[in-house]
């Protein structure tokens, strides 16, 4: 079965759409042999090659990686002021990249989820799946019922309103006090912006959860670690996406061969 070139490129992990068009484009791009033109398709039994170089157009397995985010980095490829970023501690891949779902901002620390699934990443961060976020809170000072009740019942930001979903206490001592929130949302910064409309400074925000993946506690900061099988298939469950487990290569080895009898 053929599809359009770019599209078959893209969906190899070897480019944006707008990237491969650009390249076949400037003609460096061919197929069996031959320079590709915009517009042309092409399939897996297709000999393609990219700036002189064969490429394989088969989709790689899938992969979500969790990063447990320092604060300090931004969730950016590349960032004009120099800063570290959330991409230069993730693995490296062959083929494709890795896309964030979600973000979080530079003085938020905890769990970010990468994966090479574009649609993956669409559907866990668009409003109509409403996947859950729980984060960890520390607060300055001690929070009256009544400004939890507002919150959860909801208030008015400057985009619209906002409410949490639950907020749970988890303890403190002296000044500092913890909850742990949770809501369906990522607009910008909208935790804190919940707690400063009550005149209340978050001290500390941690990502805890997000959606049924959890940070866990031997995650260090600035390291990855890869999604196991089960946490594949439940996070492809929450989008409403379907996930196999990629087949395991079979090692083949050589017949051994039979010792000539002595004499």
């Amino acid at each position: 079965m053929t599809e359009r070139l770019h599209k078959l490129l893209a969906q190899a992990g070897l480019g944006s759409r707008r990237e491969v068009e650009r390249w076949i484009a400037q003609g460096l791009v061919t197929v069996n042999g031959k320079v590709a033109q915009l517009g042309d398709q092409a399939g897996p039994e297709d000999q393609i090659a990219v700036r002189g170089r064969p490429v394989s157009v088969e989709a790689p397995a899938q992969r979500v990686v969790v990063y447990h985010k320092p604060e300090g980095e931004v969730t950016t490829r590349s960032d004009p002021e120099g800063r570290p970023t959330v991409f230069e501690h993730l693995p490296r891949l062959r083929q494709g990249r890795w896309v964030s779902i979600g973000r979080l901002d530079l003085n938020t620390s905890g769990l970010l989820l990468f994966t090479t699934d574009g649609k993956l990443a669409n559907r866990l961060m668009h409003p109509s799946t409403e996947v859950e976020r729980e984060y960890a809170v520390r607060v300055l000072g001690a929070v009256e019922p009544a400004v939890i009740q507002r919150l959860l019942a909801g208030v008015e930001l400057e985009d619209g309103p906002a409410r949490f979903d639950d907020i749970r206490e988890a303890g403190g001592t002296g000044a500092n006090h913890w909850y742990h929130v949770t809501l369906k949302e990522g607009r910008n910064r909208e935790v804190r912006r919940l707690w400063e409309s009550q005149g209340i400074t978050v001290s500390r925000l941690i990502r805890v959860r997000y959606g049924c993946i959890q940070l866990g506690t031997g995650l260090r900061l600035g390291r990855w670690r890869e999604l196991e099988s089960q946490e594949m298939k439940a996070l492809y469950q929450q989008a409403g996406l379907s996930w196999k487990a990629p087949r395991k290569s079979r090692i083949i080895r050589p017949p051994k061969t039979r010792r000539a009898p002595g004499r």
